[in-house]
């Protein structure tokens, strides 16, 4: 294999750009966004090289976060019936291989990278 599929940073990107993708949410402005939480990772995997199974959650949780900043919902939820309109949460929180789950029923929806 290639340098190219050992960067947990670029595996982290491409999940995300997926996710983002799934949902038609793969603007400019978006991915922009994206591109910003993978620089600041890389700050970040560098102080802690052992965070590198962690990162992917990470930079999916930050491009969230400022999605949800800048008004966007990201990813919402499809999955359940509830009316309000609500996101799926990455869970656990700080895992090798974090699942999209409804925030409201508790549904798990898809591994990172997996959203349809």
């Amino acid at each position: 294999m290639d340098a190219v599929t050992h960067d947990p940073l670029l595996a982290a990107r491409a999940a995300s750009l997926h996710d983002l993708s799934a949902r038609r949410l793969a603007d400019a402005a978006a991915v922009s966004v994206l591109e910003q939480a993978v620089s600041q990772r890389r700050w970040w995997l560098l102080q802690w090289a052992d965070g590198a199974a962690f990162v992917a959650g990470l930079v999916a949780q930050d491009l969230q976060d400022t999605l949800f900043d800048h008004g966007v919902r990201w990813p919402r939820c499809t999955a359940c019936e509830q009316t309000a309109e609500h996101s799926l949460s990455l869970e656990p929180a700080l895992d090798p291989a974090p699942r999209w789950v409804c925030s409201e029923s508790g549904i798990d929806v898809a591994p990172l990278g997996e959203l349809r």
